[in-house]
Parts: structure tokens; C-alpha cells; sequence
């Protein structure tokens, strides 16, 4: 029991944060969707990189990539919530329960830091060098949720114990 609260507790933390995430994304669609547009665009690396053949200037395509991006969040946020759930729902149940009960956590927190790898620090960060920019630069935020959700993932994975009777 010692561990499963705090794994019940910080899948919930992440559920929460995407659920933050993705209002704020859908009731300001504007604001976060011009850090999408501007990384895309490439208009705030540095001068004269060789890069620049990269850039995106549809902005029906930049819109559509940040549509997945919240599509993406959204299914992480329902799999984090329905995973927790599913914990509390078990928490005091067998340790094969438990852990059963978690796995649509484990795939939350997964689809998650697939988003912060993929699509901020490998499509973001190298392929529109969004690391040149100093405006429009979220690899510090986005390693910071790959690691949270990272930590938490592994929390998760440690194996359950039979609890005595």
C-alpha cells in the first residue's frame, strides 16, 4: 500500500497537467498555436542556417500539426484519468490487480513522453532547429515533461507485492 497511493496520486498529477494543457490549448487555441506556427516557419533561428529548407509556411498544415498535438494530449490525459481510476479502484485488490489496473497509465504516461520526444525535442527541437530560437524555444519545458512523466512511469513499473492479510 506504501506505494501504490503515491503511484495512484502522481498518474492522477499527470492526468491533472494534461487536462490543463489541453483547456488551455483549446479555449487559447491562438497563443499556443502561433509557438507551433513560428517553430514551423523557422523565422526566429539564426541567420543564414542551412536548415531553413525545412520550414513550413502552410498554415493549414501548421494548424494541423497542432491539432494532432492536442488530439495527442487529449488521449494521454484520458488514459492518465481512466488508468488512476482503475488503480484506486484496485487498491486494496491482489498485486496482479494493482498492476492490471495500471496499465492504461502505463500507456498514458508512454503516449505522453512519445509526445514531449517526438513531436517537441526530435520534430521541434532538430528538425526546425527550434534550439537556435530564443523566443520560440520549448526543449527546457519539454524535457521537463519527459522527465516528470518519465519518473512517474518508472514509479509505476515497479513490481506490487502481495499485501498480508
Amino acid at each position: 500500500m506504501t506505494l501504490r497511493i503515491p503511484k495512484v496520486l502522481l498518474v492522477a498529477g499527470v492526468a491533472f497537467y494534461y487536462t490543463l494543457v489541453v483547456l488551455n490549448n483549446c479555449t487559447d487555441y491562438g497563443t499556443n498555436y502561433q509557438f507551433v506556427r513560428h517553430v514551423m516557419l523557422m523565422d526566429t533561428t539564426f541567420p543564414g542556417n542551412h536548415g531553413m529548407w525545412r520550414a513550413i509556411h502552410s498554415s493549414l498544415f501548421q494548424k494541423v500539426f497542432y491539432d494532432g498535438i492536442i488530439v495527442w494530449e487529449s488521449i494521454t490525459m484520458i488514459l492518465c484519468w481512466v488508468g488512476s481510476v482503475r488503480m484506486v479502484r484496485k487498491l486494496r485488490g491482489s498485486a496482479a490487480a494493482f498492476q492490471e489496473a495500471g496499465r492504461m497509465a502505463v500507456a498514458g504516461l508512454t503516449a505522453g513522453l512519445l509526445m514531449w520526444l517526438i513531436a517537441f525535442l526530435s520534430v521541434g527541437g532538430e528538425w526546425f532547429l527550434m534550439w537556435q530560437s530564443a523566443t520560440w524555444n520549448g526543449q527546457g519545458a519539454a524535457f521537463r515533461m519527459f522527465t516528470v512523466t518519465g519518473i512517474v512511469l518508472l514509479l509505476l513499473a515497479l513490481p506490487e507485492h502481495e499485501i498480508p492479510a
